[in-house]
């Protein structure tokens, strides 16, 4: 088919926004859960939300064809990398230290 590349970009871009979604949304319930009063039920209903959101999205997105369902997949595992890279910490408090000292 002539337009299954096109398809195919359109699943990696998917895939992309719901890997951000869904690690966006787990940086945030991180930070929000650390806080909250209480935190089970925010990462219970986080997991939940972004499982649902994200395994809805896959299956749409796919329409049945494992081909773009490996683009989507690849764009999900691009966005982890991009959040994982954006939220990293630039220092980790105690990283200078030497073990002997």
């Amino acid at each position: 088919m002539m337009n299954e590349p096109l398809f195919l970009i359109l699943a990696l871009l998917a895939g992309a926004l719901l890997g951000a979604f869904f690690f966006g949304g787990l940086w945030w319930t991180v930070q929000k859960g650390l806080t909250a009063q209480n935190p089970a039920l925010w990462f219970l209903g986080s997991m939940l939300v972004r499982t649902g959101v994200t395994l809805v999205g896959f299956y749409f997105v796919s329409d049945g064809r494992w081909e773009r369902m490996v683009a989507c997949l690849l764009g999900f595992l691009a966005a982890k990398f991009v959040v994982l890279k954006m939220k990293k910490p630039s220092s980790t408090p105690g990283a200078d230290r030497s073990v002997n000292s």
